[in-house]
C-alpha cells in the first residue's frame, strides 16, 4: 500500500482527544453504528473498522456528482481493515482483536453474532471488560426486534414522522437519514456512560440502542400529553401550535426570516423592533396564553412588518434589539456564515489510502464538519479522512495489534481470509 505522507505528519500532529487509548471495534454497515464509532474516533478512540472482504460498507458509493463523499466524512478517523467474519480463521481474527479492544459497535439485525459464533457471551468470556454497542432497528428485544430497521420506517413507528409538515398533507420526511444519526447519537451517549461504569465496576456490559426509541426519545412532552388528557400532537408546518410568536416570515428579497419571541421579555423587545412598543404590554398578547389565542393574528402582523426589508436588514434590526433570530440558511450560505467560520466547523479530510501518483487522487481536501462538541484540554479532531480504499490498514492494525508477520499475512491473504 502507498501511504500518504501528509497523513501521516497529521496523525502525529492530531490533539489528543478524550478518549485517546481506547480501541473500538466496528462492525456493521451504513449510517447508524458507524455514526457511533465516528463519534468515538472523533473524541480520540482507535477505530478499527471491519469490513467482509466481498462486501465492503455500501456507504463507499453515496455521494452526488459522481463523487463518493458520504463516506470520505462518515468513516473518519478509521482504520480500515478487510476480514471474512464467515469463516473460522476470521472470526479467530476477530475474537484476537476484541481481546484488546474496549468497545465493539455493531449494527447488524439481532441474533447475527449469535450466529456467528461471537455474541457477547463469547466476548466477555473473552474480554469481561468489554463493552457491546448494538444499534438495530427496534432493540436487541421485543415483538419487532427480528424485523430489518432503516431510518425512515423508526422515525414512522416513533411518531416522528407524524409530526412533521403541514395539517392534513402527507408527512414529509427530511432530507436526511434522521432516524439512523439519532441511533447512533444513543448508541455513543450509552458507550460513554459504560466506559465510565467500567471504571467502578471492572466490567463491560451491553449498550441496546434502537432507531425508534431514539426517535421516540426526542418527542418532548408528546407522551405525557396524551397520557393524561388524550392530546394527540399534530403537525404544525412552520410553526408550534400555541407557541407564539415563532415562525419564519418573507423578507422584501423573498427570503425567510425565523422570528422567536415567545417569551413575555423577548415579545416586549420585538414590539418595540417593530416601532409598536406598547403591544408589548397590551393584554391581548402580554403574556404566553393570551399570545397562543392570538397566534393567527400575530403571524399575519410580524409578516406584514417583516416584508418591508431584506433579509440582511431585517435580521440586524432584531438583532439591534435582542430579538432572537436567524436567516433559512441553504448549505451554500451556511459554508460562508461567519459564525461556523469563526468556529472552525468546516475541516479538511484527507483519504489516507492514496498519495500522489494513485488512480484518483485529489490533492484538493474534502470539507466536512468538525468535531462536536468542543473540549477545552482533550478536544480530539479529524486525523484523516475516510480511506477511499477497503482494507486500507488491514496490513497495520494486524501487524500492529497482533503482531502478525508479512509471512503470515500473505497467508491469510491468499486464503481470502483477509483483504
Amino acid at each position: 500500500m502507498t501511504t500518504n505522507p501528509q497523513i501521516e505528519s497529521d496523525r502525529g500532529a492530531a490533539p489528543r482527544g478524550a478518549l485517546d487509548g481506547v480501541r473500538v471495534l466496528e462492525l456493521g454497515t451504513l449510517i447508524a453504528g458507524p455514526y457511533c464509532g465516528r463519534l468515538l474516533g472523533d473524541m480520540g478512540a482507535d477505530v478499527v473498522k471491519v469490513e467482509a472482504p466481498d462486501r465492503p460498507d455500501p456507504l463507499r458509493d453515496w455521494g452526488q456528482g459522481g463523487q463518493k463523499l458520504f463516506w470520505r466524512v462518515h468513516a473518519r478517523n478509521k482504520r480500515c481493515i478487510s476480514l471474512d467474519l464467515r469463516t473460522d480463521a476470521g472470526k479467530e481474527i476477530f475474537l484476537d482483536l476484541a481481546r484488546t479492544a474496549d468497545v465493539v459497535v455493531e449494527s447488524f439485525r439481532p441474533g447475527t453474532l449469535e450466529r456467528w459464533g461471537i455474541g457477547y457471551d463469547v466476548l466477555s468470556e473473552l474480554n469481561p471488560r468489554l463493552i457491546l454497542a448494538r444499534v438495530s432497528g427496534y432493540g436487541q428485544t421485543g415483538p419487532y426486534s427480528e424485523r430489518p430497521g432503516y431510518a425512515s420506517v423508526a422515525e414512522g413507528i416513533s411518531g416522528l414522522r407524524h409530526l412533521n409538515g403541514f395539517p392534513g398533507q402527507a408527512p414529509p420526511r427530511i432530507a436526511l437519514s434522521l432516524g439512523d444519526s439519532l441511533g447512533g447519537m444513543f448508541a455513543f451517549q450509552g458507550v460513554l456512560a459504560a466506559l465510565y461504569a467500567r471504571e467502578r465496576t471492572g466490567r463491560g456490559q451491553v449498550v441496546d440502542a434502537a432507531l425508534s426509541e431514539a426517535s421516540l426519545a426526542i418527542q418532548e412532552s408528546t407522551i405525557p400529553d396524551y397520557h393524561k388528557v388524550g392530546h394527540v400532537r399534530q403537525p404544525s408546518g412552520t410553526r408550534l401550535e400555541r407557541i407564539a410568536p415563532s415562525n419564519i416570515y418573507k423578507s422584501s428579497d423573498g427570503l425567510w426570516v425565523i422570528i422567536a419571541a415567545n417569551q413575555d421579555t423577548l415579545w416586549m423587545r420585538l414590539a418595540a423592533a417593530m416601532g409598536r412598543p406598547e403591544l408589548g404590554t397590551d393584554p391581548r398578547y402580554a403574556d404566553h396564553t393570551a399570545r397562543g389565542d392570538r397566534q393567527d393574528e400575530l403571524d399575519e402582523m410580524i409578516g406584514e412588518w417583516a416584508a418591508r426589508y431584506s433579509a440582511e436588514d431585517l435580521v440586524a434590526i432584531l438583532d439591534k434589539f435582542d430579538v432572537v433570530t436567524g436567516p433559512v440558511n441553504t448549505v451554500a450560505e451556511v459554508m460562508v456564515d461567519p459564525q461556523f467560520n469563526a468556529r472552525e466547523m468546516f475541516v479538511d479530510h484527507i483519504d489516507p489510502s492514496l498519495a500522489p501518483g494513485d488512480d484518483g487522487y485529489d490533492p484538493e481536501p474534502v470539507k466536512g464538519v468538525g468535531v462536536i462538541p468542543k473540549l477545552s484540554d482533550t478536544a480530539g479532531g479529524i486525523r484523516f479522512g475516510g480511506a477511499s480504499r477497503p482494507g486500507t490498514h488491514t496490513d497495520e492494525v494486524l501487524a500492529e495489534v497482533l503482531g502478525y508477520d508479512a509471512d503470515t499475512l500473505a497467508r491469510l491473504r491468499d486464503a481470502g481470509t483477509i483483504a
